[in-house]
């Protein structure tokens, strides 16, 4: 059985579970979620809190595959960047959850010399890598919240190209990647997951979890070389069209 996302341009059917999913790259984005210094370099932010950055360079060039899927077949990517404003004006203080809920406020509370510096605006931990430059037509969505739909354009800017898909990778997959697939599908988007294109904060049984709650109640779970593998059609086309 497969599922087939709506519209009217040429669709591509990507091996999934719980089932195959056709998905039409021209009404596509790719949703490429949080990979900055602060979550995947030493000396960043996770380093810092004390996560397991192993995985790290691996899970740079699996987002990278995506991204290059992705461009090559003509889909839209977007880049989430997360974190604060230089001052920290749209934290709230203590009134507000997020002041005692994110791990990089609760640090730099404790922490007065990391005061501003985690994942802030201006300093080396908020940037993407270098790794992920984004294009020029590629914008990058500026989130303070775990999900990427909460005080932001995303939403704005997907039904303003009649995206109706969407295909998650990143970091980290049990907070801010499944926070915003799940509110994609309370928009009514059909949300894909690139299990080995994402990364988890915490124990591994947490990957497991998301992965579980994606396939069984919010969408569908593929890996990098389903992907890439579905897209190569259209992105052979795009290579072939005239100028």
């Amino acid at each position: 059985m497969s599922t087939v996302a709506p519209g009217s341009a040429p669709a591509v059917s990507v091996a999934a579970r719980p089932d195959a999913l056709a998905i039409r790259p021209a009404e596509t984005a790719l949703v490429v979620v949080d990979m900055q210094n602060g979550f995947l370099k030493p000396g960043g932010y996770f380093d810092a809190v004390g996560y397991d950055l192993g995985h790290a360079p691996r899970t740079i060039a699996q987002v990278g595959r995506c991204v290059a899927a992705a461009r090559a077949a003509g889909i839209q990517v977007v880049f989430i960047q997360s974190g604060f404003d230089a001052r920290h004006l749209c934290v709230g203080g203590p009134s507000a959850p997020v002041w005692h809920k994110s791990e990089a406020q609760v640090l730099m509370h404790s922490r007065p010399e990391l005061a501003f510096r985690l994942i802030t605006d201006g300093t080396w931990d908020y940037e993407l890598v270098e790794e992920l430059a984004p294009a020029p037509d590629e914008p990058v969505i500026r989130k303070s919240r775990y999900s990427a739909f909460a005080g932001t354009s995303l939403d704005q800017f997907l039904r303003a190209r009649r995206i109706v898909s969407l295909v998650f990778c990143g970091v980290a997959a049990n907070v801010c990647v499944e926070s915003t697939l799940r509110e994609a599908y309370h928009r009514e988007y059909f949300c894909l997951l690139v299990e080995d294109a994402t990364h988890h904060a915490g124990p591994s049984f947490l990957a497991d979890a998301t992965a579980w709650n994606v396939e069984r109640f919010f969408g569908w779970v593929t890996g990098v070389a389903a992907f890439e593998g579905a897209v190569a059609g259209p992105a052979r086309a795009c290579a072939a069209a005239p100028a």
